[in-house]
């Protein structure tokens, strides 16, 4: 028997932020009570045992979620996340904001969905692009992009999007940022996902620039 199942998150775990609103919409949209797995945690972390739980889905199952906003950590990762939905005959359920026309389960929701993937790929593209071609315009300038085995944002921002191809070498990807094998996997995960270094790193970037996370 295929069942519809739920989920829900808030960012925060204080008691500031609850799940009603997310709950009534799901509940509403026939998802039975017990079917509904919540988290309190922000979308970056990848420590959300309520997502992780419900994501045990039997092919026929449909996940459904209130907006998109509550299941990915980004766009890329929203991608991925339904791509293996989708390669295991699960569906998933948009219930409001942009991304409602989404019901993969239907030939109109899986066209809007190949767009996403469509711009999550065009702006994978353009991140290597930009980075590749600030890198090279670092090393015309007598500079190799920082210290030797120096992290910087814009190779972690390369580093993210190339771990995330299939076809990518780490060897020749460590060679090309100027990085080890050990630096480059204390900042980034093998898919692409940041680590705690990671998150620092971008983290004093964006204060750096005086633009609030």
């Amino acid at each position: 028997m295929t069942a519809l199942i739920g989920y829900a998150r808030v960012s925060k775990a204080d008691g500031s932020q609850v799940h009603d609103l997310q709950r009534d919409a799901l509940i509403k949209a026939g998802v039975e009570v017990d079917n509904v797995y919540e988290d309190s945690a922000s979308g970056k972390q990848d420590d959300r045992p309520g997502l992780a739980a419900c994501l045990k889905l039997r092919a026929g199952d449909t996940l459904a979620v209130w907006k998109l906003d509550r299941l990915g950590r980004d766009l890329r990762h929203l991608v991925n996340l339904v791509d293996d939905l989708t390669k295991r005959n699960i569906g998933l359920k948009v219930l409001a904001g942009e991304g409602a026309s989404i019901d993969t389960s239907t030939a109109n929701g899986r066209l809007v969905f190949g767009i996403f993937a469509a711009l999550a790929e065009f702006e994978r593209a353009l991140i290597i692009e930009r980075t590749k071609a600030g890198l090279a315009a670092a090393r015309a300038r007598g500079r190799n992009g920082g210290a030797p085995f120096k992290m910087t944002p814009a190779k972690l921002r390369l580093a993210q999007a190339m771990m995330g191809k299939p076809e990518t070498k780490v060897a020749d990807l460590c060679a090309e940022l100027g990085i080890t094998r050990q630096t480059l996997y204390r900042f980034v995960g093998p898919k692409g996902e940041l680590r705690g270094d990671g998150e620092r790193l971008l983290g004093r970037k964006k204060i750096t620039l005086g633009v609030r996370k």
